[in-house]
């Protein structure tokens, strides 16, 4: 149970710099795949899902894999603590830039 404490410690200084969707991947990979303990695939698929969000492309692939194999139940538990981590740490808004044209 540390080690999962442990990880998600990792996030909480996410006030300082935002966090890329690589590192959201790679912690849905740890819980998906149990490299460092037990696997918990209700958090991975929380991970995968958040990863998703930011534009990870397979972060949604695995969250779809990791989905099925889980119980619909299990898979509400996961949106909602995803949901729950993205209250506490929203992603910032992403404006783009306006495109400049050269005059002809």
């Amino acid at each position: 149970m540390a080690r999962f404490e442990l990880l998600e410690f990792a996030l909480s200084g996410i006030g300082e710099a935002p966090v890329t969707a690589d590192a959201l991947f790679e912690l849905g990979m740890v819980y998906a795949s149990g490299r460092e303990g037990a696997v918990d695939l209700i958090t991975a698929h929380k991970w995968f899902n958040i990863a998703a969000m930011k534009g990870h492309a397979e972060g949604a692939r695995m969250r779809r894999e990791v989905a099925a194999e889980m119980k619909d139940a299990e898979i509400g538990q996961a949106q909602r603590a995803a949901r729950d981590w993205l209250k506490a740490h929203p992603l910032p808004v992403v404006v783009a830039a306006p495109v400049l044209r050269a005059a002809a």
